[in-house]
């Protein structure tokens, strides 16, 4: 089903949804399943599930010189979207990159995502690789989300890039797309990154899950100015409760975000990353509850392969 009828069915209700990791290549798949377990008794329709881009390593040669070579630490997102489907009986939602990705190989992931009945994709550009300065497009890839948004709405008017391949049953599927409540890092401003936002709408997403946030009214802005623009579709808060001191640190550094004045004074007085932890769980019950109050569709939580403390927000809200 797709996340559009997910949320029309609630009827107004607060659905509770999360995203989760790959394993890296090699890691049993059992892993995964306890993290995901505990966190079935909230009815989630729906479980977002990464892909990872290809990375370079460089391996030393006999001659004291380096090869460099081009891997995939966690590949498997749709054999990860066919597990969940079939032991949860769940709609799965794969990420799909430009980054990493010919339009080619994007078509032959949809075809796989028809084959298997998946009914929704999250389309993101994706990150720059670790050796880039800022990101480049793959070759015969994508270099924007809007035109990989657009590439799946042929496919979903029944077009193949192959002009002359004929597609018997359009792919039917849902799209949804990021949304920054304090802007892109690499966008100029939050009006700017705003009309991004709207052109991806516009090229036919279906649906928007913002970055993670901390501060609310952050949230209300963001979507009260998208609403201004004439973003119509609905705009699914991304929640992440922090867990450890160095959060302090690394969230504003990887995702350009800010953190509440009151929440960094927590943190930093509490005692060890157990109390950091507590603080980061009670921060987020109160977001949710305020975020549900507000008649949210969904809370979305990044769970970034731990359920304890996503499963203590949602016993609190749920």
């Amino acid at each position: 089903m797709k996340i559009t009828d997910h949320i029309a069915n609630a009827e107004g209700k607060t659905l509770f949804s999360f995203e989760i990791v790959t394993p890296e290549k090699g890691k049993d798949i059992q892993k995964l399943y306890d993290n995901i377990d505990p966190l079935m008794e909230f009815n989630p329709p729906f479980i977002d599930v990464t892909t990872s881009r290809e990375e370079f390593i460089d391996i030393p040669k006999e001659n004291g010189l380096f090869e460099r070579r081009k891997v995939r630490n966690r590949p498997g997102t749709i054999g990860i979207c066919a597990a969940l489907k079939g032991k949860y009986n769940i709609d799965p939602v794969p990420h799909v990159l430009c980054g990493g990705f010919s339009k080619e190989e994007t078509e032959y992931m949809m075809v796989d995502c028809q084959y298997l009945g998946i009914d929704n994709v999250m389309a993101l550009r994706g990150d720059k690789m670790k050796h880039e300065p800022y990101f480049t497009p793959s070759v015969g890839g994508h270099a924007y989300a809007e035109n990989l948004v657009e590439q799946l709405s042929d496919l979903r008017k029944g077009h193949f890039l192959d002009p002359n391949m004929e597609m018997e049953f359009p792919m039917n599927f849902s799209v949804g797309v990021a949304g920054y409540p304090e802007k892109h890092y690499e966008a100029p401003s939050l009006s700017r990154d705003l009309q991004a936002l709207k052109r991806k709408v516009d090229a036919g997403a279906d649906y928007v899950v913002t970055q993670m946030f901390f501060d609310n009214k952050k949230y209300f802005e963001f979507v009260d100015a998208a609403r201004s623009l004439g973003i119509t579709i609905p705009i699914i808060p991304g929640i992440k409760p922090v867990a450890v001191k160095r959060h302090l640190d690394i969230l504003p550094q990887v995702f350009h975000l800010d953190i509440p004045e009151e929440l960094v004074t927590e943190i930093e007085s509490a005692k060890d990353n157990k109390a950091v932890k507590q603080v980061g769980v009670e921060w987020a019950i109160n977001q949710s509850k305020e975020l549900m109050a507000a008649g949210v569709p969904v809370l979305h939580f990044y769970s970034m392969g731990k359920a304890d403390n996503i499963k203590r927000i949602a016993e609190a809200v749920f």
